[in-house]
């Protein structure tokens, strides 16, 4: 069965992570949840919630392209890391684990986000690394 090489499997998980991001802040424009989100955000004790969504979705947007190209990679990863774990602590670990089906909006999405965030940040640490490219090739 043909396979990816790995550099090209870690490339594609990077561009998908990156995409996810992307869509997930069209959406919250698109359907117009921003100030939605804000409110939510008051109730829970931030009072400058409506900009913090803008700033959040601003960072998703641009991030999300910079992440899909390559650039400041690690950077990124650092703030999306960052968004999710907030994320967590606020919406989703009061929700449980599961997100659908057998739960509702719990944080096993953002742990998936954030397993394949550390991945990719493990990836370019290593390409920039001399002889980093070696990393990948395993012997038999």
């Amino acid at each position: 069965m043909p396979s990816l090489k790995l550099s090209h499997a870690l490339m594609l998980l990077r561009v998908a992570t990156a995409l996810v991001f992307f869509l997930h802040a069209i959406a919250r424009v698109w359907n117009d949840t921003i100030g939605i989100f804000g409110s939510f955000l008051n109730q829970k004790g931030l009072v400058i919630g409506t900009p913090l969504v803008w700033a959040i979705t601003a960072f998703e947007l641009i991030g999300g392209v910079l992440l899909a190209i390559g650039k400041f990679s690690k950077l990124v990863c650092f703030g999306f890391l960052f968004i999710l774990l907030v994320g967590i602590v606020l919406i989703h670990f009061s929700h449980g684990w599961f997100v659908g089906e057998h739960g509702t909006g719990g944080m096993e999405y953002s742990f998936i986000l954030i397993i394949a965030l550390l991945t990719v940040m493990s990836a370019e640490e290593q390409k920039s690394r001399p002889g980093g490219d070696q990393f990948w090739a395993f012997k038999k």
